[in-house]
């Protein structure tokens, strides 16, 4: 619901989203996995219709100042 990472990855596998919310949570919950399991995904999976991933467009504006 926030970035749309539970949604990208459920359609990716075809399985319902409910299901990656759930393990997304539990990861949190149990150990903490979750949250950065989370903002992960949200870096390096680009958003729908985008060729980049947040990540990779950063990179890419990054190495572009330097050269």
């Amino acid at each position: 619901m926030l970035a749309g990472v539970a949604a990208g990855v459920a359609r990716y596998f075809g399985i319902d989203v409910t299901v990656v919310r759930i393990v997304i949570a539990v990861l949190a919950v149990v150990g903490g996995a979750g949250v950065p399991l989370y903002l992960a995904c949200w870096l390096l999976i680009p958003e729908e219709g985008c060729e980049q991933s947040l990540a990779a467009e950063l990179i890419h504006s990054l190495s572009a100042r330097s050269h």
